[in-house]
Order: C-alpha cells, then structure tokens, then sequence
C-alpha cells in the first residue's frame, strides 16, 4: 500500500515542473506524512494547467457517505497473491469504484517520496522512498472524484493513487505494493482522456528499482497529523549503495518553505 507520502516542494518548483499554475497557493501546506483525509496538490485531466487540492482517500462521487479509498488496485481483483510475475489483464477498469474515474478522471499526484514499511510491521518500521538524482519532485498516477455531501451541499474533491504488485526495492523493505510512479513523458497521456484504455492500463507497472532508494526512519511517523522535517531523518544505511547527499539532508537545505527562525528550530 502506499497509505502516506511526503511534498514538500515548494508551489512553483511543482509549477514549473509540471507546467501548471497553482489555484489557491496559499491552501498548500508542506507535509512529510500526508495520510488519509488530508490534502495534497493533484493536476486533473479536466484542467491540466491548474494545480489544485484535493483530500487524499477517495470518495467516489456515488457514495452516501465519506470514504478513503486512499489506493486502487491496477489489478483490481485480479492476482490476489501480490505475484511480481503477474500479467494479466487490469482488473481497475472494470472495478465499480474505479471504472469510470480510470477512463475520465485521471490525476497526478505530485511528491517527493513515499512512506513504506514491511508488510506485517507496516509504520513500526518505516522507510523513505524517492527517486534517485534528484528527481522530484515526481507523480503518482492518481484517480480523482468529487463528492457533495448532502446536508452541507459541500463539494469535496478526493483523490486515490494506483499501486501495482512490488518492485525490487519494495520487496527489499518487505512489501507487496508498489504505487505507480509516472515516466515524465508519460505524465501528460496520463491526463489525456482521449486516450485509447489500453494504452492508459499499458502505464501501470512498477517504476523502476534501479532509479529508486529508501533508508529506514523513527516509528514516531506513524502518528497520524505529525509534520515535522526531523521524522525524515535517517536511522540506518540505505538499502542500495549511494555517493549522493540523503534526501533528508536536501529537504532540509530547502527547509519546506520555513523561515530562518522555524528553519533554526529544527537544527536544534
């Protein structure tokens, strides 16, 4: 699963990277442990050019009441036993809650890492998980709906991102997912809806483990809400071999957008 996911960047180095202009920046709040129920920049494929917020955990439009569907099966009810050799066909498309929003409400989910642990250990042994060299920030494939609540008439947008069996490097920290990470130039026929459906379900599958790493962190990020650049800090080696700085020591250079004062208060 990939229940909690970090963005930090700040809004126009996501808008210059993705070539949006962001609506309402002041709504964007850096967070290292975005989980179910909070919110987070997506890109929609109905306005491609905005960067909006939307809650994580996804209420299908439908619905009677709130739900988190924070991630959807590629697979849909297809390989059950999370097989990495699975090549079948993806089940998503057919899935009630997803069949239509994967044909016309796709998403990018723009981030700079993701948050694992094994899968029986789950948060009590968590791990950062980013791109190699610098690449971030990047995008899940995500899928997007809007809810009205009826008392309220509020309409409250959600999204989900996809996940597919593991990677290597997943299968190294001991899980069975994997969330799509998009190519670059595969961003864009994300968001294209008029996109042949199997040329979208031929995007879903595990980026790739060699242009990944992750290191192991506190437990303490399991707290839901918590929000501190410190919980990123490493406690261990990372899982593969490499000469560059941690991400953690460049998130912190950049200092999630903090002033000099807030910035000093977490070297302390």
């Amino acid at each position: 699963m990939c229940g909690r996911y970090v963005s930090v960047s700040k809004v126009l180095a996501i808008e210059k990277r993705f070539q949006v202009k962001a609506d309402h920046p002041e709504l964007y709040i850096p967070n290292v442990n975005i989980g179910p129920g909070q919110t987070g920049p997506i890109i929609t494929s109905e306005e491609p050019d905005l960067l909006q917020f939307s809650h994580f955990g996804l209420t299908p439009s439908w619905s009677k009441k709130k739900m988190y569907l924070f991630n959807a099966r590629a697979e849909g009810d297809h390989n059950q036993e999370n097989s990495i050799q699975y090549h079948g066909s993806m089940g998503i498309v057919s899935k009630p809650s997803f069949r239509n929003l994967i044909r016309k409400k796709r998403c990018l989910v723009p981030a700079d890492a993701f948050l694992e642990g094994p899968e029986k250990e789950k948060l009590s042994k968590p791990f950062v998980v980013y791109l190699k060299n610098k690449q971030r920030p990047f995008a899940f494939a995500g899928l997007y709906d809007d809810w009205i609540d009826q008392e309220t008439g509020e309409v409250y947008r959600s999204h989900s991102i996809i996940t597919v069996w593991a990677n290597p490097l997943m299968q190294k920290i001991g899980h069975h997912r994997s969330p799509v990470i998009l190519e670059p130039g595969q961003e864009r026929l994300w968001l294209d809806t008029e996109l042949p459906l199997a040329d979208v379900t031929s995007m879903l599958y595990p980026y790739p483990a060699e242009e990944m790493n992750a290191y192991p962190i506190k437990p303490d990020i399991k707290r839901p809400g918590t929000n501190e650049l410190s919980l990123l800090e490493p406690i261990g080696q990372r899982l593969q071999p490499e000469y560059e700085y941690e991400i953690y020591e460049e998130l912190k250079l950049e200092g999630m957008g903090m002033t000099t004062a807030r910035r000093r208060k977490l070297d302390l």
